[in-house]
């Protein structure tokens, strides 16, 4: 019995796991939240836009300014609302934590203007 209820707990917690991280997708942190207000209020060209991606393994969120100016950057803003880097601007960037960012996937669209 004790074994039937081990393997019980174990596979109940894969499963929690597992869920979790599916979960995660559909999920908007307060604070990325809270960043999208702000950037829908500075948000100057029309194709604004928020993505959503899975990269290095964590939700990541890219604030794409759009194209209306050829020197704007997108930051690249981690689940726990932390700054992990800025793709495009006058250079070009394409890296974010030293890999290519055409390695994320897109999850999806969260707004756009």
């Amino acid at each position: 019995m004790t074994k039937q209820l081990f393997l019980l707990l174990i596979l109940t917690s894969v499963h929690i796991s597992c869920n979790n991280e599916e979960e995660n997708y559909g999920v908007i942190p307060r604070c990325i939240n809270n960043l999208i207000t702000e950037f829908k209020q500075s948000a100057s060209c029309n194709n604004s836009k928020v993505d959503q991606y899975l990269f290095q393994d964590q939700i990541v969120f890219v604030f794409a300014p759009g194209t209306c100016g050829a020197d704007m950057q997108a930051p690249v803003i981690g689940f726990n609302c932390d700054t992990l880097g800025a793709l495009g601007g006058i250079a070009g960037n394409t890296e974010i934590n030293g890999e290519d960012f055409a390695n994320a996937q897109f999850i999806k669209t969260v707004w756009e203007k």
